[in-house]
């Protein structure tokens, strides 16, 4: 790869995010493991995988799978022990690759026991450590929350009322969730603790779950009314706020700088780019990367605005590229770019951005897998996607998606529905569609190893969660292994031109044709080579006008096709597809993407 400064190997890496309850069980209980993690390193590392980032895997009474932490220094005794994340690391160091964690730190679980103490009095040491407000009181003496936010996920109150302290407290999320009260400086140091202790014990980074939450406005005014009710989405009082940046610098400076970390703020509810640039700029010494989610959020209305949040949007690509450019464009040369098209609380790519019918579901993964690693940034990976695992299949019920966003949507919904219809029982059908297209359990179902009961995933009688069936389809690892022309394959070779080509994680970008409703083209610059992409999106084969702006392409060399199978066509074509010529047509078969370099 090219010559990077200090401290910028995390932009060339390619990194593998783990779901550990839905990796791999190796005690037959059920459950993901640390030591399941642990026996497939050779497999990640044969894909690719320079970083692996693991969600939480610390104690947790599991309200929100994990992301609601009892215990910052400690593992989840499902999960392991200490010692199994210990040989975990020393496993993956000694291959050459790094560990990340993430760094819940908006939020604890009320069986923390920091809020334990806090919830105890009003003068323990320990009550500012949170966030806690007397109630008001209605019109007619009722007693009313201290302002009229509503919960993230939907049809209750932000705040949650304690009984032996009689006062409210925030969770932005579920009940179980208290919110930290970043302004308190003891709580702060706290955090930085905790994330010594993991930096100390070898962990090489941090993802920072909702970290552009951490800050709230002062007074915490009620929100601004955009729709009817009382509750009101309450992002523009909690998203960004005042102080987010100071303490980010604070953290860096007390934390990270100590540290050769790899860094990424997950940063939601933000689509304005100078925005999510100020964490990332160099110079700014806050973060190295952020997740934002405008492109995820083409497909629904994400801002708070909506109340059906899991509404299905069907979106032009015209749409698609135009995200795409904005951030390859607007963050060039400026902050960083992190590249994901799916991760634990987005439905699968393949099923989201793509084709997922028997008839495309390979070629439309390996069209995502070439468009995932030709953008600028760094590549973060889903397990599962290597696999063009999709979506759950129709036949499931609302019963087979345990998350509790996605039970809290079905609830208000169906209240909603019953007083619409004054039917006990509506039609929910249109609910459950929209829970099948962008419910997060779909992107948590188990990964399937092989075409054993479950999967392979577990030996036990019953995974915590519903496999997807079509592992028995060839849908799985050990069956890609073995074929040459599968996804996984295609993966390892994608990501393996990736490292060998700087100017596809380090070169401009150019947007081509950009009215074309079905191809996406576009081309890369560096250091004096240009690279030339062109992805088709259509469900048929399509003769394509090369863009005059690209260049003299009867000099481009095709470096990889979706359609390669060992210098054969995996869509029984015949052999390589024939040299460009400037201003002539090219044939693409339906999902097809080429890459060249000039």
């Amino acid at each position: 790869m090219t010559a990077l400064k200090n401290n910028e190997w995390f932009k060339e890496q390619c990194v593998y995010q783990i779901y550990p309850s839905s990796f791999c069980d190796s005690e037959g209980h059920g459950v993901g493991t640390l030591r399941g993690i642990t026996s497939k390193l050779d497999y990640l590392k044969e894909l690719g995988v320079d970083v692996v980032w693991l969600s939480p895997v610390f104690k947790s009474p599991m309200k929100d799978m994990g992301y609601d932490i009892s215990d910052y220094r400690d593992i989840r005794e499902e999960f392991g022990s200490l010692k199994d994340w210990d040989d975990l690391k020393d496993g993956l160091h000694n291959r050459g690759m790094k560990i990340m964690m993430d760094l819940v730190v908006n939020h604890s679980s009320d069986q923390h026991e920091w809020f334990k103490e806090s919830r105890s009095s009003k003068t323990n040491e320990k009550r500012d450590w949170y966030i806690w407000r007397p109630a008001r009181q209605g019109p007619n003496g009722e007693r009313l929350p201290p302002n009229n936010w509503e919960s993230v996920f939907g049809g209750e109150s932000a705040w949650a009322w304690d009984h032996k302290t009689e006062e409210y407290y925030l969770r932005l999320f579920v009940k179980e969730q208290p919110d930290l009260n970043w302004e308190n400086q003891k709580l702060r140091e706290a955090v930085y603790d905790a994330m010594r202790f993991w930096l100390d014990r070898g962990c090489d980074g941090f993802r920072m779950d909702v970290i552009n939450l951490i800050s709230k406005t002062p007074g915490l005014p009620d929100a601004t009314n955009v729709r009817d009710g009382e509750l009101q989405p309450c992002f523009e009082h909690c998203v960004n706020g005042p102080r987010v940046h100071e303490f980010l610098k604070e953290m860096n400076q007390a934390v990270l700088s100590k540290y050769d970390t790899i860094t990424v703020g997950e940063a939601p509810w933000t689509r304005d780019i100078n925005t999510l640039l100020e964490y990332s700029r160099p110079e700014n010494k806050e973060l190295q990367m952020l997740f934002a989610f405008e492109l995820h959020e083409l497909t629904g209305s994400n801002d708070g605005n909506e109340e059906d949040t899991m509404k299905w949007r069907t979106y032009r690509l015209q749409e698609f590229k135009e995200v795409i450019e904005k951030y390859q464009t607007g963050l060039w040369g400026k902050g960083w770019n992190s590249l994901f098209l799916a991760n634990h609380d987005q439905p699968r790519a393949i099923s989201h951005f793509a084709n997922d019918s028997s008839e495309f579901r390979a070629a439309s993964a390996k069209l995502l897998a070439t468009l995932h690693n030709t953008l600028c940034g760094t590549v973060f990976i889903y397990q599962g996607d290597e696999i063009g695992m999709k979506n759950a299949p129709s036949s499931w019920t609302i019963d087979d998606f345990p998350d509790v966003a996605t039970q809290m949507y079905w609830k208000t919904m169906l209240t909603k529905r019953q007083q619409e219809t004054g039917l006990q029982d509506p039609d929910m059908s249109d609910v459950f569609g929209n829970v099948l297209r962008k419910a997060r359990d779909n992107g948590r179902t188990p990964l399937p190893w092989n075409s054993e009961p479950h999967g392979g995933f577990t030996r036990g009688p019953k995974p915590w969660m519903r496999v997807n069936e079509d592992f028995a389809e060839g849908w799985n690892v050990k069956d890609q292994q073995k074929d040459p022309a599968s996804v996984l394959e295609y993966w390892k070779k994608i990501v393996a031109l990736r490292k060998k080509h700087p100017i596809l994680v380090h070169g401009s970008f150019t947007l081509l044709d950009r009215a074309n409703p079905t191809i996406f083209a576009y081309m890369r610059e560096w250091e004096g080579e240009t690279a030339f992409v062109m992805l088709s999106f259509a469900q048929g084969e399509v003769m394509y006008d090369l863009p005059f702006e690209a260049g003299d392409l009867g000099k481009a060399k095709l470096l990889i096709w979706t359609g390669e199978v060992d210098g054969q066509h995996s869509h029984g074509e015949g052999g390589a597809p024939p040299p460009l010529k400037m201003g002539s047509m090219v044939k693409l078969s339906a999902f097809e993407g080429r890459v060249y370099l000039m």
